[in-house]
């Protein structure tokens, strides 16, 4: 049986000409990038050719702003904890949103321990951050501002050049977790009046392990990881040439084809909302329905949100993979999702969401499978909570 894989937005599938990039690096052209002679230069090279490229893909000024990291993880780590020592002096005032990935918020955590203050914004029912409320929260002590570009859990997309407006206009820098639109929506980071950016490479078709940071020549940062002073000093640790090499060709893939790839995502996706919303009893969207990902479909069933995790299992069975959040958070059990409730869900509907996501190497075929088993694997479960929200709260914009 073949499986029907719609968890893109944990990971996607190595495309096979990223692999062909990647493979001589691993066997061939396997010198460490930091060596003088020639094995070493010629894996430097590689390395300093995928930054320039990555560069010009996201609008950079100079090359030497991309600075490769292990992950998204890492690079949201460096810029929370680089910009705000690096800027202490000025500042100790952070501004985030509820509905940012773990690493973003413990982080934030992290830095209240340290003598830092977190504004945590909130969002309308669809997820969205009001250029508005952020305005109002940006003080004369403010250093950082952070807003993810689309949702890890509902897909909505946020509003960042309004937001790196708002920043701009007050100078103060403005940092975007851009792992899951990085590859599917346009991004610009001297247009859009971006300060840092955190990429990824396995969101796009690219390897796990790699990712990078953009950081504008304008912003201050410190170095979070010490070494050999590696990545012009701010990440240290010999470079994963492989993956590096990889990270480029992937990025480069999904912009030469995101013309073609958008519109098809966009009719799959849609699909699979209008087929559950008008046909599978008390399903409803979250997230925005239009402003969001196209890769990214959220769903809740009414009265049957304690029973997420059972479906999941069984379209499992069924050879259907799916979510029911981000699967960084997978190991938390049942503790209701904080996207969900920032969205003003309730605890049991914050726990019962099923999350299908959409890629490259998936098909209509693969679409129409997963709502005929969708139906059915509703159908065999028994509601455990008597929860029966609104459908005018729950339809979303």
């Amino acid at each position: 049986m073949r499986i029907v894989y719609l968890d893109n937005a944990a990971s996607t599938p190595v495309d096979p000409r990223v692999v062909e990039a990647m493979r001589p690096f691993f066997t061939e052209t396997f010198g460490n990038p930091s060596s003088l002679h020639g094995p070493g230069r010629t894996a430097r090279e590689a390395v300093e050719s995928a930054r320039e490229r990555i560069a010009h893909l996201i609008g950079a000024s100079r090359p030497e702003e991309v600075i490769f990291t292990s992950g998204g993880t890492e690079a949201n780590n460096l810029a929370l904890k680089g910009v705000a020592f690096a800027n202490r002096g000025r500042g100790r005032h952070i501004i985030t949103s509820l509905v940012e990935h773990d690493c973003i918020l413990n982080s934030a955590a992290w830095l209240e321990g340290q003598g830092f203050e977190v504004t945590y914004l909130g969002v309308d029912s669809d997820g969205l951050v009001r250029p508005a409320d952020l305005a109002a929260a940006i003080r004369a002590d403010t250093i950082l501002v952070s807003i993810m570009h689309a949702n890890h859990e509902v897909g909505t997309v946020e509003p960042i050049r309004e937001l790196a407006s708002v920043c701009a206009e007050r100078g103060v820098p403005f940092h975007t977790d851009a792992c899951q639109s990085f590859g599917k929506l346009p991004l610009d980071a001297r247009k859009d009046g971006i300060g840092l950016a955190t990429l990824n490479a396995h969101k796009i078709y690219g390897p796990k392990g790699v990712g990078a940071l953009y950081v504008s020549g304008s912003v201050r940062i410190d170095a979070w990881q010490h070494g050999g002073g590696h990545e012009f000093g701010l990440r240290s640790s010999t470079e994963n040439v492989p993956g590096i090499v990889g990270f480029a060709r992937a990025a480069e893939l999904c912009a030469d084809e995101r013309l073609v790839e958008t519109p098809r995502l966009l009719a799959l996706r849609d699909r699979i909302i209008d087929r559950a919303l008008g046909t599978l009893p008390g399903a409803y969207l979250n997230g925005h329905r239009r402003r969001r990902l196209p890769t990214n479909v959220n769903l809740g069933f009414q009265g049957l949100e304690g029973e997420a995790i059972s479906l999941l299992l069984r379209l499992d069975e069924s050879g259907i993979a799916v979510a029911t959040g981000s699967a960084c958070s997978s190991h938390q059990g049942d503790r209701p999702s904080h996207v969900l409730l920032a969205l003003g869900r309730d605890p049991v509907q914050a726990r019962g969401a099923l999350r299908a996501t959409l890629g490259r190497f998936t098909t209509g075929e693969d679409v129409d499978r997963f709502l005929e088993e969708l139906g059915p694997a509703l159908g065999s479960l028994r509601s455990i909570t008597s929860v029966r929200p609104a459908a005018a709260v729950l339809g979303g914009a």
